[in-house]
């Protein structure tokens, strides 16, 4: 979920609207998972389940992406190309199996690809996750980028809080109070260690 928060937060930061599709639903769902998944509904996130494999939710999504440009990013092996595949059956793009040992994938885009939506809108297929960075965040727009904090960061006592040890952080309250997922915040201190350093 660390990746999906870093593209959650730069899409936060580019006005870019964010939907999360729970691609191949029809495997059975950890419980740790499924409050995940219940914590960005919470958000106002918009989910889809969908199974490119057992063509569930399909119609649904195809809703959501018509009259869009959209893209279609996570790690390998989650099934972009195969759900891509499925929402435009005359492309037949190649696909590959998930480890048995690793649990990943391997890359089968090498290359981001639009192509046109039969029913209207655009879908760029992207090669795993080697597109995004935090492409060039401050720790302050890393912080805007979880919608979450956003009503606790003006409450801060100071206006440079990095909301991680920082005395009168409203940020750091609201996840002791229940009010902000902990996981999530556990990830946005992940995320602030993976950015570049001056």
């Amino acid at each position: 979920f660390l990746l999906i928060d870093q593209y959650l937060a730069i899409c936060e930061n580019r006005n870019i609207d964010a939907l999360l599709i729970y691609n191949k639903s029809d495997l059975d769902l950890v419980k740790n998972i499924e409050q995940e998944l219940k914590d960005y509904l919470s958000l106002g996130y918009s989910l889809f389940r969908v199974s490119a494999k057992e063509n569930v939710g399909i119609e649904n999504l195809k809703q959501a992406l018509q009259d869009k440009i959209s893209i279609f990013t996570g790690q390998s092996g989650v099934g972009k190309s195969s759900l891509t595949n499925t929402l435009i059956p005359d492309k037949d793009l190649k696909t590959n199996t998930v480890s048995a040992i690793t649990k990943h994938g391997r890359h089968t885009t090498t290359a981001a690809t639009l192509y046109h939506l039969p029913d209207s809108g655009d879908l760029i297929d992207s090669p795993g996750v080697a597109i995004f960075g935090l492409a060039g965040m401050s720790e302050q727009q890393l912080a805007n980028g979880y919608r979450e904090f956003q009503p606790f960061i003006e409450q801060c006592k100071f206006n440079n809080c990095r909301h991680v040890k920082d005395k009168g952080c409203a940020v750091r309250d609201a996840v002791e109070a229940g009010t902000i997922s902990k996981t999530r915040y556990q990830r946005y201190l992940k995320l602030r260690e993976k950015m570049p350093t001056d």
